[in-house]
């Protein structure tokens, strides 16, 4: 029994949620569509590109749930989940998912993209732990700001051993999966570091440190 750890955009999903959610509501007229749109593709390749500014990106992907009534996004996840999600949910990434629970694992998604987004596509995924980027909701409203660390980068690994602190839960025989060189903080701690449809630096630190690589859509050739 021991903690396998998710990614959860470009690994057990084949898309990105974060990105896709911006352009839901663009396409709801939620938000001003051109603008959206192309700060949304912006923030996603300086994601990529690993010269993301966690903050600035969250000032932007959060103020839509300031901006709108939490009725209306609520009643849109469901839709959002429904029409952009489970398309990008891979059969294998459920057979990867079964294999740990049938190890008595104790399985978590630890994820940048906050939870309003994440929380319904971590349940669909069959998974009960979830350590995401949490937006701050004061007299049961979201504000647009960001509640404590973002899940992202260094702040994966500070977010997770606050959450095991809490659990009683540590690192021994753990995995993590994941397709992005801003998870490397996270993959170095863990003990079974495992990089899935991995971007190029990921592919190369990986094949230099003799991790394994996999693929939950095709097969790395």
């Amino acid at each position: 029994m021991a903690l396998a750890l998710f990614d959860l955009d470009n690994t057990l999903l084949t898309g990105d949620s974060d990105y896709l959610w911006g352009c839901f509501l663009a396409e709801q007229g939620l938000v001003d569509r051109e603008f959206y749109e192309q700060e949304n593709q912006r923030f996603y390749d300086e994601y990529k590109d690993g010269t993301l500014d966690i903050f600035e990106f969250l000032a932007f992907s959060l103020k839509p749930l300031a901006d709108n009534p939490a009725n209306i996004l609520s009643a849109l996840q469901q839709q959002f989940l429904d029409e952009k999600i489970r398309p990008i949910m891979s059969p294998a990434s459920f057979e990867l998912i079964e294999k740990h629970k049938k190890a008595n694992d104790t399985l978590a998604v630890i994820t940048a993209t906050n939870s309003f987004v994440t929380g319904p596509i971590v349940k669909a995924f069959g998974i009960d732990n979830l350590l995401a980027t949490e937006p701050e909701i004061i007299n049961n409203r979201y504000t647009g700001k960001v509640d404590g660390i973002p899940c992202f980068q260094e702040g994966k690994v500070k977010r997770l051993e606050s959450w095991m602190e809490a659990h009683n839960l540590n690192l021994q025989g753990s995995w993590f999966y994941s397709d992005s060189h801003n998870d490397i903080p996270l993959l170095r701690q863990v003990d079974n570091p495992v990089a899935v449809d991995p971007d190029e630096q990921l592919h190369q630190l990986a094949i230099n440190e003799g991790w394994p690589v996999i693929s939950l859509r095709h097969t790395w050739k």
